[in-house]
């Protein structure tokens, strides 16, 4: 079960829940998001009243912090089963944790942790999902929400529920059994592009490959291989898909 703490403005919900602190399973979520944050610096488009910004508090006893990815598998894989029960297939995981349908971005995850000791003290798990707008107008190259794949307006309140309580399960489970292999497995399965060669851009030569993916670390760092059958390792920020 999750508590969740409804405000009607905040500029970011992780740096509320950084700030409040608050116990395992809780939610900060709010209406209008000033200036929410994504991966690489980014900002998140999401209009007042139409979409979920909320982030989840975790507080994980078995996870290290050298095996801190685990938590970004779990929160993306939980979100992908949500959004599929309500606009069925073409779901995938961009590399490192946004959501997609087809070539469309539907939700952006951050996590922010928080480590001590070697372990995760606190965990904090962001999430906008695309839900009711229709219409975007900022620079973002390919948005999509619920609404405009399936035409059904949802009411924001359940869903944030039906997401938060996934994650909060999930995260929970796997604490009490973790199984990396099989957890990464699901995930790799999951990657959007995970077959085939695609256009990357490598931020770190500066130049334009391409590649395919072939592995995805313990801590995240991606694997390419390119078509000459050398192979590149990146970090986040190190390289993006070209769309």
């Amino acid at each position: 079960m999750v508590e969740i703490i409804m405000l009607d403005e905040a500029a970011s919900t992780n740096t509320e829940a950084a700030l409040r602190d608050p116990a395992h399973a809780t939610v900060i979520a709010c209406r209008r998001q000033t200036a929410g944050r994504g991966q690489r610096g980014n900002t998140w488009e999401a209009a007042p009243g139409e979409n979920l910004t909320f982030s989840l508090v975790l507080r994980p006893h078995t996870i290290e912090a050298c095996r801190q990815f685990e938590i970004s598998e779990i929160v993306s894989l939980a979100i992908v089963d949500v959004l599929r029960r309500h606009i069925g297939e073409g779901l995938a995981i961009k590399w490192p944790n946004d959501i997609y349908w087809h070539d469309k971005k539907i939700c952006g995850i951050l996590i922010e942790n928080t480590v001590c000791d070697g372990g995760i003290e606190r965990s904090i798990a962001g999430v906008g999902i695309n839900v009711n707008q229709v219409k975007f107008v900022s620079d973002a190259p390919n948005p999509v929400s619920m609404r405009a794949i399936t035409g059904t307006e949802y009411p924001l309140v359940p869903l944030l529920e039906e997401f938060a309580g996934e994650i909060a399960r999930d995260f929970d489970e796997y604490e009490k059994n973790p199984d990396f292999e099989s957890l990464h497995l699901r995930y790799c399965a999951a990657l959007w592009r995970g077959e085939g060669l695609w256009k990357w851009h490598d931020a770190l030569a500066s130049e334009d490959i391409e590649a395919s993916i072939s592995g995805v670390g313990p801590m995240g760092h991606l694997t390419l291989s390119l078509a000459d059958g050398s192979a590149r390792t990146y970090a986040f920020k190190e390289v993006a898909a070209i769309l």
